[in-house]
């Protein structure tokens, strides 16, 4: 597989899919992020350098959390685009609807398939989590209330990260440091949760497909890196210790393959696990009205269950 044998890959935003999605959905609006609540959002911050690279986040706060009115809980957002293209910014319209919520969210670089293969992004996502962390005093977060979400290929990718903490090919930066990349939380909307899957690798294996998404990112069919395909399949790792998770789905279920089952494995395990879908709706829902206050409102509910505020328990006179 070489670059001249492989086309560019096609730009994912919001704009390019409401050109897709409008004859279908003609009501929809392309959600922006004005939100009525006072909000902070500091641009442009370094969070790991890969290289040259420079991978960079964007951070929403709700304006307490500029004050000394106690930490907040806060979600790393990684956007779609078939690990291969989309932007930091397709999800900036949802971290201001959050931090409208009361949680700060930051959108973030990762390095994408043309860059660097499966699991390079894995490394980053993580890295963006230990950044948070690192820098949550700063920024008024509470360390111990710290997610992970993602859409589409972002949602793989964001379950993946949260179900592999202490796995060390997932966290090459770990060894180095003392601060955790562990998420306490995870959202997946509308991701991939088992690759190896006959439902999933109907199109995600597709012959027709020179290559497909999943096998540009692998670098290899199923056929010739299953192993690969297995490995990155967030349903594997599910154990007692997985931390609670919300699925939020489509109304295509292609998109969420996978889901059903590992779910299933989680409340075998004891662990939380919620899934809410959104009837009728499309693919990449989160980036439009009327979609988008709803998958707002779910993940914030969610967090403030799974994530509340710890109890102080004060030392008697």
């Amino acid at each position: 597989m070489t670059a001249h044998s492989v086309p560019a890959a096609v730009p994912y935003n919001a704009a390019t899919t409401y050109a897709k999605l409008v004859k279908a959905y003609p009501f929809i609006q392309i959600a922006d992020t004005r939100v009525n609540a006072e909000i902070v959002i500091i641009s442009g911050m370094g969070y790991v350098r890969r290289g040259a690279h420079l991978l960079q986040l964007d951070l929403f706060l709700p304006a307490q959390a500029t004050r000394d009115t106690g930490p907040v809980p806060a979600v790393v957002l990684v956007h779609g685009g078939g690990w291969r293209s989309g932007e930091r910014g397709n999800m900036a319209p949802l971290a201001a609807r959050l931090a409208a919520r009361g949680i700060a969210a930051a959108v973030i670089d990762y390095r994408l398939a043309d860059e660097a293969r499966y699991p390079a992004a894995i490394h980053d996502v993580k890295a963006a989590l230990r950044w948070m962390r690192a820098n949550s005093a700063a920024h008024g977060i509470a360390p111990q209330r710290i997610a992970v979400a993602g859409g589409s290929a972002g949602g793989q990718i964001a379950s993946l990260v949260g179900v592999t903490n202490g796995i060390d090919k997932f966290d090459p930066d770990g060894a180095a440091s003392a601060v955790s990349s562990a998420a306490q939380a995870v959202i997946n909307i509308d991701g991939l949760s088992d690759f190896t899957s006959p439902a999933a690798r109907a199109n995600e294996d597709d012959p027709t497909k020179k290559p497909s998404a999943a096998g540009f990112w692998f670098g290899g069919t199923y056929a010739d890196a299953a192993a690969l395909w297995r490995e990155a399949s967030p349903t594997f790792y599910v154990n007692r210790d997985t931390p609670p998770m919300l699925f939020i789905g489509s109304g295509q279920a292609r998109f969420s393959v996978g889901r059903d089952e590992m779910v299933g494995k989680m409340h075998a395990a004891g662990t939380a696990a919620r899934v809410a879908v959104l009837p009728d709706s499309p693919h990449s829902f989160w980036l439009f009205d009327p979609w988008i206050m709803l998958t707002a409102d779910a993940m914030a509910a969610f967090m403030h269950t799974e994530l509340p505020i710890p109890t102080i328990t004060r030392k008697a006179p």
